[in-house]
């Protein structure tokens, strides 16, 4: 009863969110706190959980590159940025788009998804405005960008952190099984940009023209602070990077750098605070909670457990369910909690397989299609609830429905394609 009742929260809850008939903030609070009066979810443990409960460490992380995207703002290199790439590209909206969204895909895979939209996204957001075009269709290509080029690291997207985790897969492991693939559905995305967006390419030769007149190193307002904010954030990168050695949350990096970056630049904090989407790292509380009473009365586990038994000892009938099977339902439930749910399902089918290498496809089956389909929907993963809250707040609002219809097709064609690799590469 209490499964089927925490299902009916969620799906109302959903539909609200996705028609845009109510807040979506507003949804996910009222959800999470239906969640915790009928006891769906596991108490006060629900704040200390990452598995049933609120994940602190994408929290936080947010909340530490916003503080950091806040600080740099303040010297102007994103204006720079967005003059460079606007005469680069002089103009030519589809070249901008490719522009904008290599740049994405190349960073993701050692930023991460979000901390890469968190620095894209304004630089975006400045050019349209410079040409007077609307921002976005460039910022949903960016997070589609951003979600297929994290696939290839273990860093590069939140779920990979998990699934290296529990699977026991190193740095050079998701390079090797995971970049092949990603590297050749970028490259089929970013030809298939054309056509998906090809009502919105707008070009105009005047405010192009004004745009080619400026001299982009007059936007940079303080040069000496952007300097020691670029090595501090060189310094946050690097951290990053070496969290598998360290073993220091990303999150923990993030929120230190931001402290470091508040005192070097001497910042007024009251500014910088107001920088930062409170909105979005309230409504990802309210949905990790929402999340966490699926979670806690079983119905994520019921449905990747039915799944798995029905499929026997078929292991590529196997691999195909995980691999669309994740799209779909993390396209809908947020592949964090949903990884982190289902993570111990595979496990024991990975140790149970009679066949070392079919097993191992499993896990970069579950990858995959945890990865791509983070693409699915506007909550599917972090970085697109990232960039629809910056757009809000810049004044180029980007519906639930606006970004799903482009995200459903990506993230078909990026399955489609996926699956076609997992049964070249383990199975033939």
């Amino acid at each position: 009863m209490s499964a089927i009742l925490a299902l009916a929260i969620f799906i109302v809850a959903f539909f609200f969110i996705a028609t845009e008939k109510a807040d979506k903030v507003k949804v996910v609070l009222i959800a999470a706190g239906l969640m915790a009066v009928l006891g769906l979810i596991p108490g006060a443990e629900v704040f200390f959980s990452e598995h049933e409960g609120i994940d602190w460490n994408v929290i936080f992380l947010l909340l530490g590159m916003m503080i950091i995207v806040g600080v740099i703002k303040q010297t102007g290199v994103f204006d720079y940025l967005a003059i460079w790439a606007a005469k680069r590209s002089r103009g030519r909206p589809y070249r901008l788009m490719v522009m904008l969204m290599g740049i994405t895909a190349v960073a993701s895979p050692f930023l991460d998804n979000v901390t890469t939209i968190m620095l894209v996204a304004p630089v975006t957001i400045v050019v349209c405005n410079r040409l007077r075009i609307a921002a976005q269709p460039y910022l949903i290509a960016e997070v589609l960008a951003s979600n297929i080029g994290g696939a290839a690291t273990l860093i590069g997207d939140p779920p990979n952190i998990i699934i290296g985790s529990r699977a026991g897969l190193t740095f050079n492991d998701f390079l090797v099984h995971m970049a092949p693939i990603v590297v050749v559905i970028f490259a089929v995305f970013v030809l298939f940009t054309r056509v998906l967006f090809r009502k919105s390419f707008q070009y105009n030769a005047e405010h192009v023209a004004e745009v080619m007149a400026l001299q982009e190193r007059r936007a940079i307002t303080d040069m000496r602070l952007l300097v020691r904010c670029l090595i501090v954030l060189a310094a946050v990168v690097t951290g990053f990077g070496l969290h598998a050695v360290v073993h220091v949350e990303p999150s923990i990096v993030a929120l230190v750098g931001a402290g470091v970056m508040l005192l070097v630049s001497r910042a007024n904090v009251d500014e910088v605070l107001r920088e930062v989407e409170w909105p979005t790292l309230v409504f990802f509380a309210g949905l990790f909670v929402m999340v966490a009473g699926l979670v806690h009365t079983g119905v994520i586990a019921a449905i990747g457990t039915w799944a798995l038994d029905a499929l026997g000892d078929d292991y590529l009938v196997a691999a195909t369910a995980l691999l669309f099977g994740s799209s779909a339902l993390g396209a809908f439930f947020d592949n964090i909690p949903y990884v982190a749910t289902t993570a111990p399902i595979v496990e024991g089918v990975v140790d149970a397989a009679t066949d070392p290498q079919a097993g191992q496809a499993l896990w970069w089956a579950f990858a995959l299609g945890a990865d791509f389909g983070g693409n699915g929907t506007a909550v599917a993963a972090s970085p697109n609830v990232v960039a629809l809250g910056i757009a809000a707040r810049n004044g180029h609002k980007i519906t639930f429905w606006q970004f799903t219809r482009y995200g459903i097709v990506v993230t078909v064609l990026s399955t489609a394609l996926a699956w076609l690799y997992v049964w070249l590469r383990y199975f033939t």
